[in-house]
């Protein structure tokens, strides 16, 4: 060969990132939740699959959930204790406040266990711990628009039209979503380290149903105590979506005032605690 042939020059190695663990109060940087946002939908779509995957009914636990436990109030308290349903039928009644409760109750219970049950996960790759709980929520969505759906049909059979106060269910069911959110990441947090934390939130989720008014209406709270209701996130939430898809009752705005700033503390809280803490999951879960 005549000319001497070039040699192309090796390609600069990648940069080296390196992650170190946080110390104190550190700052949130909720960023990484949209740079990592196709993970989020990865893990929920997994959890989605394993919960309906190798089950006998399926998708139809949602709607024979909340079905049954409005057969159950409809017995007790609508007909047998005589509990006052605002005029509306009992089972309409009973149904709407159980539709978005049984959404936050399972976003509640999954984000509290979610590290516990993504464990092996948490000890092998790297990635912002504050996702798994996140995910683990979003099964509860596709519950909620199952039953939703059965609520809309109890309403077609009474004969009861939706309010044009129904486009303000979102912000309802966000609130739900953030309130679960809130204490789950409390809850997920101190589940690492105490394991016998899920076992108390199905006990919980039972006390605080029956503190809710879900099987009964806030109108039968005296007036110089509802305002306490406030400090209950979900008494808002259940309420306002009443209020919002069936027109009945009222709703104070100081109560919805009241469990929106509860509801923004328990996740600012929450989310605060749940980063200074999250350096030690791999070693102590």
């Amino acid at each position: 060969m005549s000319a001497a042939t070039a040699v192309e020059p090796l390609p600069e190695p990648p940069a080296t990132r390196i992650i170190r663990p946080t110390s104190g109060w550190a700052p949130l940087d909720l960023s990484q939740l949209w740079i990592h946002r196709e993970l989020v939908f990865f893990m929920a779509w997994r959890d989605i699959q394993l919960r309906y995957r190798q089950t006998l009914l399926g998708v139809g636990w949602a709607v024979l959930q909340p079905l049954a436990t409005t057969v159950i109030f409809a017995v007790f308290f609508g007909r047998l204790a005589k509990i006052s349903s605002d005029g509306l039928p009992y089972p309409v009644f009973a149904l709407t406040g159980l539709v978005p409760w049984q959404l936050f109750a399972y976003a509640l219970l999954q984000s509290s266990n979610s590290l516990v049950d993504n464990q092996n996960i948490l000890r092998k790759v790297y990635f912002p711990r504050i996702i798994v709980p996140l995910a683990s929520m979003g099964a509860g969505v596709i519950d909620f628009a199952v039953s939703f759906v059965i609520l809309l049909g109890f309403m077609a059979w009474y004969q009861i039209a939706p309010s044009p106060r129904v486009l303000l269910l979102p912000f309802l069911l966000f609130l739900a979503l953030v309130t679960a959110f809130g204490i789950g990441l409390w809850l997920a947090t101190l589940n690492v380290r105490y394991r016998d934390i899920r076992y108390t939130v199905p006990f919980l989720s039972q006390l605080w149903l029956f503190a809710t008014p879900v099987a009964y209406p806030a109108s039968i709270v005296p007036e110089r105590y509802r305002i306490w209701l406030g400090l209950n996130p979900m008494a808002g939430v259940i309420e306002g979506f009443r209020w919002a898809l069936l027109g009945s009752g009222t709703v104070s705005l100081s109560v919805i005032a009241t469990s929106t700033a509860v509801s923004a503390a328990l996740l600012v809280s929450g989310l605060y605690y749940f980063k200074r803490m999250e350096r030690g999951f791999a070693d102590v879960i």
